[in-house]
């Protein structure tokens, strides 16, 4: 049984260590009986966190894997989510809307990454965060085509005559394309785009004297990381059951990017943790909001300065996010007692190509 990575062929493999596959499985029959026994309520959320999860995928794809740091995937996601709903209410059928959503918030992708290419760091934010405004600003003025500030209801998708209603029918496409899109990622990264995108985040210098076309990849990673972004919009769009365009704003950029940060980057285990926290925060909030002393839960701005707030700590304090704190903590208890202090330092996290600086 190998606690530590002993060949390369472990980092090819899909399932890593031998008892993943069950685990995995008895996790994922375990989230299949969820609505049988639980509350329309928890159904809800829990749906949330899924869409959250498949979105922060994506982005983790894009920041934690080729280090581009996007603010503007909020766009991303209205996108799938006015694609999906528009072609649904043209009597386009679901099975064939879903992925198309997905598709057309890929060619987005494209579209803002080819003129991005030599930006990284903050320019390629500040890019990536005007093109989200771009998009705001297109779906409040197109009246005709995504309802303006009316709105656009979000027909009830269908699949082989069956009309998909209800927190239940949510959680179960939202588990289904949560599950493809985890397998999807996985193996792009045991492939060589995995590679490749890899090798971008670590030193771009390296990765083109390596013969790697950074331009080919960025495009890439952009695409494919939009378009996973569309499909969570596609899904989100079926949650709320009515799209606005000032759903889609900054501050949902700004959760995704927290994501991503709070989980852990370069995990998607860290994307699925992440995103449960982001998820669970507003409800947690509302929760001790009245308890608040001096009037704090009655503040205008508490969410987003909390976010903003626990996003720098987790930078500051623990870069490696959740999913590095539970490795930290699982190594100490493996290693226990022959662990040394220095092998659970805090370490840095880079979010862009730039340790030749």
């Amino acid at each position: 049984m190998n606690q530590l990575k002993t060949s390369y062929e472990q980092d090819l493999r899909l399932a890593r260590r031998r008892w993943d596959v069950p685990c995995y499985g008895v996790l994922l029959a375990a989230l299949v009986l969820v609505p049988q026994f639980a509350s329309t309520f928890y159904i809800g959320e829990i749906s949330f966190v899924f869409i959250y999860a498949i979105a922060g995928v994506g982005l983790m794809l894009l920041t934690g894997y080729t280090g581009l740091v996007s603010l503007g995937h909020a766009a991303f996601l209205g996108i799938g989510a006015y694609g999906n709903a528009i072609m649904l209410s043209k009597g386009v059928p679901f099975a064939l809307s879903l992925p198309l959503s997905g598709l057309i918030a890929g060619f987005a992708g494209v579209v803002i990454g080819i003129p991005t290419l030599r930006m990284s760091g903050l320019y390629l934010a500040i890019a990536t965060l005007a093109f989200g405004s771009i998009v705001i600003l297109v779906g409040e003025k197109w009246h005709s085509l995504t309802g303006g500030f009316d709105g656009f209801p979000v027909p009830h998708p269908s699949v082989l005559g069956f009309v998909l209603e209800g927190p239940s029918a949510v959680y179960y496409m939202a588990l289904g394309v949560l599950v493809a899109v985890l397998l999807v990622a996985m193996n792009i990264l045991r492939a060589p785009l995995g590679r490749a995108m890899v090798a971008i985040r670590d030193s771009e210098i390296s990765a083109q004297s390596m013969g790697i076309n950074l331009a080919f990849y960025k495009t890439v990673a952009f695409a494919i990381s939009a378009g996973i972004t569309g499909l969570a919009g596609a899904l989100f769009g079926h949650y709320v059951r009515h799209l606005a365009p000032d759903s889609f704003g900054v501050l949902l950029s700004i959760q995704l990017v927290t994501i991503v940060f709070i989980g852990g980057l370069g995990s998607l285990h860290g994307a699925v943790f992440g995103a449960a926290f982001v998820a669970m925060l507003p409800q947690a909030i509302a929760l001790v909001r009245d308890d608040l002393p001096f009037g704090i839960g009655r503040l205008p701005g508490l969410e987003p300065s909390l976010f903003g707030l626990i996003l720098v700590l987790v930078i500051m304090f623990e870069p490696s996010g959740i999913h590095g704190r539970w490795l930290k903590t699982k190594s100490w208890f493996k290693s226990f007692p022959l662990h040394k202090r220095a092998a659970f330092r805090r370490q840095k996290s880079y979010a862009k190509s730039e340790r030749l600086r």
